[in-house]
């Protein structure tokens, strides 16, 4: 049936073509039509027989004088026989336009030469259905094809570009029998059964789509959404009560359709009476009529009016019988073969308006009717660019293929048991958009509970904060959701990586977005910096009110024994050791890096000189007071001391001032510590700077307690040695204490327990060195007398 319409669209825009004064004038068409009868080799010797120009008996011939030259043939319908085909003709150089041979393999030029088709190539079928794939995001799809070149290319084409486009994988790639073997189908249908695919693309024909869907429905296979190729997409055959339970909801890649104004006027005054002869069983028409009226020409077969056979009388009317053959609603491969009939006459018209002298040929030469050569023709059928009366614009590119454009169908299972097939959109190709693809899903049915596109995975997808990780053995679309690393995200849906945050943000709980890290430093409001920043103020305070009693009580014996300037400048030293613990305190910077150790420095050197100084002039008073003596305390005058001290200290200051010249302390980002925090700490710069800072430090402090220990069974009342001993005891057991305890401690803990020892030393030094002389002076004021002091000394 649609064989024979494909023949008639031809003969009627041959007519058509013949009838129009301004294309092709003076010229009159004809045409040969041979029956392929669904074999190659059928088809492959007709179309020998058009090229060589023999002559077969089932040749439908019409009033022509002479047998004029085959220049073109329109066919073949399937893609094996036009490859076979193709490359016998591409031997004559002999166009050949097809209306329905959609294999990707034709494209080839090198091959086939002189090949052209009105319906789009199936590269372009494949890419719009993976465009379909994307759009509602199926991703793991089965793949069903026939065993001929139309299907196999398919699925080599279809692995590749879906590969390329990352849109999905393929769950199953099964080839359909030529044969319909059952055994072979029940496995095919089996394996569709178990798989986890919900969405089944079918690239075959009609017959291989019908045999497999008989075994769908004794298997009882429901649940899958398909999707149609071009050969099936329409298929009324399909379009019954038993399958459309199953095919319901279908979406399909439909060719183009079109209108011919006049085809069903003249489809209708179609007569067996038309055809000379009488050999009934040969002509095309007759066959036709038989089977539309159910009725035989004379002479029937035997048995036939027996039997209650009717006969033909070649007047029957079509329009009292159903039939499809005048239904010119959905015209689709009939549209495309009434374009490759129109295109080959447009191609004839342009080379008979060639111009002598100005022709594409050797010297500039035009063809002639009268010498025509079909390979002058393939040259002109390269460059036509018409337009239907449709609307539709035909032109080849350079590999012979039509401008691509397809419908998208769907099957609508109605309510009241009709079927419909309805177009939801259209995909097409442009060269500046590429693919694109219409769809108005609002028109779409499903045949799903509820009525929405199924899902169609092998594994959902990963949310942010996860990236895929394939299954081994298993396609691309495979794959588990692994959370991202600490410190790295994803914010997208189906990240195949996690991405890093950069240096000072880190992963949130989810791990989909990088926050600004955590900022870690001895700050003046947590509570470890509230207690220390109390206690160095607090020492600072009792400093200021222990120097103000000294002041206040400067002239007594207690206040002015052993040099109660040292004192004072002891005091006041302590005082600055107080305070510079607030530079480790708060967020670092440039300054307070640099300044904080050289403060730390300077203030407890210019403290502990005072103290081994005073140890110093204990022990020369008390060598002075013995015979012989009295010369060492030339060299304990006030003058002498504070030079000393000054000179002690100044040393110190060199040491501090070429650190920070050579290798400054500076403030660092540590990020060591923990990942997701900053740790703003002070780098020393120099390793050998800071350790000679502290152990000039340590060095006075050792001398002052070893001097302090030889006095320290001296009168108790003439000197300090004891409290000096005691307090240096606690000075260098804090600070033997501080370095292993600094070293490791962590960022801010570092700080504070540097704080720590700076506080803990202070403290020790102001209570052992000026707690006793306080208690005498404003508690015991009897004791704060010369007398008290020397009668307690004669009575040792």
């Amino acid at each position: 049936m649609l064989g024979f319409r494909h023949a008639m669209t031809m003969a009627f825009a041959i007519d058509e073509i013949n009838r129009n004064t301004k294309l092709l004038p003076n010229l009159t068409l004809g045409y040969s039509i041979y029956d392929n009868c669904g074999a190659l080799v059928i088809g492959f010797s007709g179309a020998l027989s058009l090229a060589g120009g023999r002559e077969e008996q089932f040749h439908l011939q019409h009033n022509c004088s002479g047998t004029p030259p085959v220049l073109a043939i329109v066919g073949d319908s399937y893609s094996t026989f036009s490859i076979a085909e193709s490359n016998l003709l591409g031997l004559y150089k002999m166009p050949m336009v097809s209306h329905f041979a959609t294999c990707s393999c034709l494209s080839d030029r090198q091959r086939y030469p002189t090949f052209f088709r009105t319906i789009p190539s199936d590269a372009f079928q494949v890419r719009a259905m993976i465009q379909i794939l994307k759009r509602f995001g199926w991703t793991w799809v089965g793949l069903l094809v026939s065993d001929d070149d139309y299907g196999l290319h398919v699925a080599r084409s279809f692995q590749s570009d879906l590969s390329r486009s990352g849109g999905g994988c393929l769950a199953y790639l099964e080839v359909l029998p030529w044969d319909s073997d059952p055994h072979h189908l029940k496995r095919i249908v089996r394996v569709m059964k178990t798989s986890t695919a919900r969405v089944v693309m079918l690239f075959a024909h009609e017959i291989h789509v019908l045999k497999l869907l008989e075994e769908v429905v004794r298997q009882n296979v429901t649940g899958l959404q398909w999707l149609a190729s071009e050969a099936w997409a329409a298929a009324t055959v399909l379009q019954t009560q038993r399958f459309m339970p199953y095919l319901g909801g279908t979406l399909g890649i439909a060719i183009r359709r079109g209108e011919i104004p006049g085809l069903k006027e003249f489809l209708l005054r179609i007569r067996p009476d038309q055809e000379e002869g009488t050999n009934h069983r040969n002509s095309m028409v007759q066959q036709f009529w038989e089977h539309t009226f159910q009725c035989r020409f004379v002479p029937p077969p035997a048995g036939w009016l027996e039997a209650g056979g009717a006969l033909c009388t070649g007047q029957e009317d079509f329009r009292k019988v159903e039939t499809e053959f005048l239904d010119v609603s959905n015209l689709r491969s009939e549209y495309n073969v009434y374009k490759a009939v129109y295109a080959l006459a447009y191609a004839l018209d342009d080379m008979l308006q060639c111009v002598p002298g100005r022709g594409p040929f050797s010297g500039s030469s035009c063809a002639t009717l009268q010498r025509l050569e079909p390979w002058q023709l393939v040259h002109y059928l390269e460059k036509i660019n018409f337009t239907t009366s449709f609307g539709d614009q035909v032109s080849f590119d350079e590999n012979g293929d039509a401008l691509p454009i397809y419908d998208v169908m769907n099957w609508l299972w109605l309510p009241d048991g009709r079927t419909k097939v309805q177009n939801v959109g259209e995909v097409k190709e442009t060269v500046f958009k590429g693919g694109e693809l219409t769809l108005d899903e609002n028109k779409i049915f499903w045949n799903f509970q509820p009525k929405q596109p199924p899902r169609s995975v092998c594994s959902e997808s990963c949310p942010p904060g996860t990236r895929m990780a394939r299954k081994k053995g298993e396609p691309e679309c495979c794959f588990d959701c692994i959370f991202c690393s600490d410190g790295k995200i994803s914010n997208t849906t189906d990240s195949t990586e996690c991405i890093s945050c950069p240096e000072d943000f880190w992963s949130n709980p989810q791990h989909d977005n990088c926050v600004p890290k955590k900022t870690e430093f001895l700050s003046y409001h947590e509570p470890l910096g509230i207690c220390l920043t109390t206690s160095s103020l607090l020492g600072t305070f009792i400093c200021s009110v222990v120097l103000g009693i000294f002041i206040y009580h400067r002239s007594t014996p207690v206040v002015r024994a052993n040099n109660s300037e040292l004192s004072f400048l002891l005091l006041v030293s302590l005082k600055l050791c107080f305070l510079c613990s607030l530079l480790f305190i708060g967020r670092p910077r440039l300054w307070t890096c640099q300044l904080r150790h050289a403060a730390f420095g300077i203030s407890f050197v210019l403290c502990v000189s005072c103290i081994l100084v005073k140890t110093m002039v204990v022990l020369a008073v008390f060598k002075a007071s013995k015979p012989g003596g009295g010369a060492s305390l030339k060299w304990f005058g006030a003058l002498q001391q504070r030079g000393m001290v000054l000179g002690l200290t100044s040393i110190q200051a060199a040491i501090c001032t070429t650190w920070l010249v050579s290798a400054s302390p500076s403030p660092h980002k540590n990020t060591q510590y923990q990942n997701d925090k900053i740790v703003y700490e002070c780098v020393v710069g120099s390793t050998v700077g800071f350790a000679v800072l502290l152990g000039y430090i340590g060095l006075l402090a050792i001398l002052s307690f070893l001097l302090a220990f030889l006095a320290r069974n001296l009168p108790d009342n003439f000197n300090e040695a004891k409290f000096i001993t005691f307090s240096m005891l606690i000075f260098c057991a804090v600070w033997v204490a501080f370095v292993p305890a600094y070293v490791n401690s962590p960022g801010k803990y570092a700080d504070a327990v540097e704080v720590f020892a700076i506080l803990a030393s202070s403290f020790g030094l102001l209570v052992a060195l000026f707690g006793p002389k306080c208690y005498i002076i404003l508690l015991r004021p009897e004791r704060n007398t010369k007398k008290a002091i020397m009668g307690r000394g004669i009575a040792k």
